[in-house]
């Protein structure tokens, strides 16, 4: 359609040479749903009279019935109920000789005033810039362009600032790269505007350490526990970004096998840069990620703001011993075998718990327990499995 109406404007040059042509008004700014009625005149010395024009929009011919010849050169036409533009670069409207020549052209932007824009949210990365983005009034932007702008100030003093770096966290984002201050809070607004006026969203405040974000947990490790067959044990590092500022950490490990996409998140860990991942499935392949939330920046009260994950870590836990064909305890014999185990684990204390004392207790010791479990377990699978033989 824009090829088109360039070329029409190649041939109205030429043609006004020999028919000089002029529409009023020219590119109006209309609401949807009002009505516009146009008029195209020619020149007095011109060949042409009002019974050899007629009108396109769009490319699409008008109907005869909404002309209207308001002098012998002079033809109008009006269009009732106006819909939006159909692209933001305005809709062609045309007047033409009656051999199809172009006349003259004038483009019409037909939408809505602007909506207010909302749910503006910021962060900074590491106390260094700020990111907000928000998101748009949908009918304000659907038929005539818009324009946003990210406005900030510090609250108490200060002139108003302007955002220069946008679409850089998609398509409603701005980014402020340095000169901002701490411990004070700012004012931060979005004004949208258009051919048809201005929106502006409501006022958020804030201070820059009460956003912090920062970079994912670095040197993430996964590896095995011993030869525990159901455990893996994860370690990181914190953010050396914010080595030299006074904050708490708390982080979140998500987890999924192999051959799945569903993620199983951890939310317990707490402020510790390690963790161990139990009731897992023997001789699987885990994918392992880590995020942190870099709270309490100087004593800010605010809740933080999580990192993206870490690129995620493989590891697979070891295959347990049980011969083919051995059949797993049904539903209704859980709670058997859990007792059948622990009357183990107490007789395992009893006989090895001593050099460890009561005070010693720990998950070290049930640990061992497990391990030397699982060994008698392979043993004893081994012997069947020669005797079938």
């Amino acid at each position: 359609m824009m090829k088109v109406f360039l070329l029409g404007l190649a041939l109205l040059r030429v043609d006004s040479l020999m028919y000089p042509a002029a529409i009023s008004p020219q590119d109006p700014t209309l609401l949807i749903g009002s009505s516009l009625t146009a008029s195209c005149s020619v020149g007095a010395d011109s060949s042409l009279r009002a019974e050899d024009l007629y009108w396109t929009l769009n490319g699409r011919r008008l109907p005869a019935e909404t002309y209207e010849a308001l002098s012998a050169t002079t033809l109008s036409v009006t269009i009732s109920s106006l819909n939006g533009s159909q692209q933001q670069s305005g809709d062609n409207l045309v007047c033409h000789s009656k051999d199809g020549g172009i006349l003259a052209g004038s483009c019409l932007y037909v939408g809505l005033p602007p909506e207010k824009p909302t749910n503006i949210s910021c962060w900074s990365k590491n106390l260094k810039d700020l990111t907000c983005k928000w998101t748009p009034g949908t009918e304000g932007e659907t038929y005539l362009h818009t324009n946003y702008t990210l406005k900030y100030k510090l609250r108490w003093y200060g002139r108003d600032n302007t955002c220069q770096q946008y679409h850089t966290a998609g398509q409603y984002s701005c980014h402020i790269p340095k000169d901002l201050a701490l411990f004070t809070p700012y004012e931060i607004w979005v004004e949208a505007s258009n051919r048809l006026g201005v929106a502006v969203s409501e006022v958020v405040m804030l201070d820059i350490v009460d956003v912090v974000t920062t970079d994912p947990p670095s040197n993430v490790h996964v590896s095995r526990v011993g030869d525990l067959e159901d455990q893996l044990s994860v370690r990181w590092s914190a953010p050396p970004a914010l080595k030299d500022f006074l904050f708490q950490a708390k982080y979140q490990i998500q987890y999924r096998v192999e051959d799945s996409s569903e993620w199983k998140v951890v939310d317990n860990v707490g402020n510790q840069t390690s963790c161990r991942l139990a009731g897992l499935r023997p001789g699987t392949v885990y994918f392992v990620q880590v995020r942190c939330n870099p709270f309490g920046i100087y004593g800010s009260k605010k809740a933080g703001i999580w990192s993206d994950w870490s690129n995620p870590t493989a590891a697979s836990t070891p295959r347990n011993g049980r011969a083919a064909g051995v059949c797993e305890p049904k539903n209704g014999e859980h709670n058997n075998t859990l007792r059948r185990e622990l009357k183990q684990f107490f007789g395992w204390m009893r006989k090895h718990g001593s050099s460890y004392g009561c005070a010693n207790l720990s998950i070290k010791m049930y640990d061992q327990w497990r391990v030397s479990l699982q060994k008698s377990h392979k043993t004893r699978n081994q012997v069947l499995s020669g005797d079938k033989s």
